[in-house]
């Protein structure tokens, strides 16, 4: 068994049972057994609807429940998780329930002698590895498109983040899913890692965590080859031009880069400043950052709750430690909260670094806190030159009042997902994905939904 701590104050708040590599094994032959030989890839469409939109209300019927339980475990703050993360796992499952049909109707192609019909199939058994910064939210979206598409699951959730999807195993059961079809164990990822990805009899990987651990699960797979959707880390960019409405610009990327402690692969941790309005957003930005309130996440007032665990937070100081001695200068936080009612969290005050070089480490790594790097520009093309300067490509933000040569901008980034006065708009209906040492594949939208589907012609 392992402690489950709520973040905020170092208590423990759960025991969670750790399956054994036997359990393990036994999830897989119970998923292998449900595609193979049970009903639910051949049960109607029409039934297997039903089934998602089961889970997707047995989720609001427990929302102010799985809302509480996922900010204790993470310590996110409560109206994140209230008005964000569990609806938004609700209307996941309702999504994909509703568009199953049209994302599975077959094509019929008239050829020269001959007629060729596409058929979308499941990909067979799917694992799902679940990262701790959005626990239930992430877990619903490829649950939902995974399901949806007629495969059969083992999911594993963060052994830090484990009690909403165990929650959700209940929901799931009560939904009255066919034996097999979902498997949720909980164990540590060096333990489960490989005996889950080099398993023959696993057909499809779905990840999302961090690129060191992608990388070990690209070779585990390569073992038998098998299908993967590779969801890694960030070091986005935000770019705020002159004409931009200033105030829109500071918010927004307040939140871009403090939303969740920073714990995002799309915060926007590099904003890149037209010159001519620098010092205007440095003061106004820094000004904002130091009023942010720290506190527990079950406090309504909370805007910033703590980081995961103390070895993210020994992760985040020493890259703050690193920038200061590489010459980035330090505006405002950039140390361990000193309200002594925080002294037994895991809180770090927001931080700005300005002045900061692309050779930089802060510039060039993803540090998965409350950090950020304000550089300044003079032109467009310099712009687009910085914010290409790292080997991630997950997402970027532009704030301009020309929207036109905001789109221009954005065909000329490598990123997976620009936004344009906005931050941080995930949608159901669009694909979410990034490039480079990003990873490859995509989630959400008709296009995520035939990742999780096989073609046969």
């Amino acid at each position: 068994r392992q402690v489950v701590i709520n973040p905020a104050n170092g208590e423990v708040i759960a025991e969670a049972a750790v399956a054994s590599k036997d359990e393990i094994g036994f999830a897989i032959s119970s998923a292998r057994e449900a595609f193979d030989a049970g009903s639910w890839p051949r049960i109607s469409l029409e039934e297997r609807k039903g089934f998602l939109l089961k889970i997707s209300q047995g989720i609001l019927d427990k929302a102010q429940e799985l809302a509480r339980l996922e900010t204790l475990n993470t310590g996110k703050p409560i109206k994140e998780s209230t008005f964000m993360d569990i609806p938004s796992s609700a209307k996941t499952f309702e999504h994909f329930a509703n568009h199953l049909e049209e994302y599975l109707k077959e094509e019929t192609k008239d050829l020269e002698n001959a007629r060729s019909r596409l058929v979308r199939e499941p990909h067979g058994v799917a694992v799902l590895i679940v990262p701790w910064n959005y626990p239930l939210l992430i877990a619903c979206w490829k649950l939902a498109q995974a399901l949806a598409a007629g495969n059969t699951v083992v999911l594993k959730p963060s052994s830090l983040t484990p009690l909403t999807v165990l929650e959700l195993a209940k929901i799931i059961q009560e939904a009255g899913l066919p034996k097999g079809v979902v498997n949720i164990i909980n164990a540590s990822g060096d333990t489960a890692g490989e005996l889950l990805c080099a398993d023959k009899r696993v057909d499809m990987i779905s990840f999302t965590g961090s690129s060191a651990v992608g990388k070990k699960i690209i070779g585990y797979s390569s073992k038998n080859v098998k299908k993967l959707i590779m969801e890694l880390g960030g070091k986005s960019a935000g770019i705020v031009l002159k004409d931009a409405d200033l105030e829109l610009a500071i918010n927004g990327s307040l939140c871009s880069i403090f939303l969740n402690q920073g714990q995002m692969c799309t915060a926007m941790s590099r904003i890149l400043v037209e010159d001519d309005i620098y010092d205007k957003f440095i003061a106004g930005f820094v000004d904002k950052a130091k009023r942010i309130k720290l506190g527990d996440g079950l406090n309504y007032e909370t805007q910033m709750g703590p980081l995961i665990s103390e070895a993210q937070r020994e992760k985040v100081i020493e890259y703050v430690e690193k920038a200061k001695k590489e010459g980035a200068k330090l505006l405002c936080g950039g140390k361990i909260s000193d309200n002594p009612e925080l002294k037994k969290g895991f809180f770090f005050e927001p931080t700005v670094f300005a002045d900061v070089l692309p050779k930089m480490s802060i510039f060039q790594e993803e540090v998965f806190g409350p950090v950020v790097c304000v550089s300044k520009f003079s032109h467009t093309d310099e712009v687009i030159k910085l914010a290409n300067a790292t080997d991630f490509a997950l997402a970027c933000a532009i704030w301009s009042a020309d929207t036109a040569l905001a789109q221009k901008l954005a065909s000329r980034l490598n990123a997976g997902a620009c936004w344009i006065n906005t931050y941080g708009m995930f949608h159901n209906e669009v694909p979410y994905g990034g490039f480079k040492q990003s990873g490859f594949g995509k989630e959400l939208g008709r296009e995520g939904f035939l990742e999780y589907t096989r073609l046969k012609n």
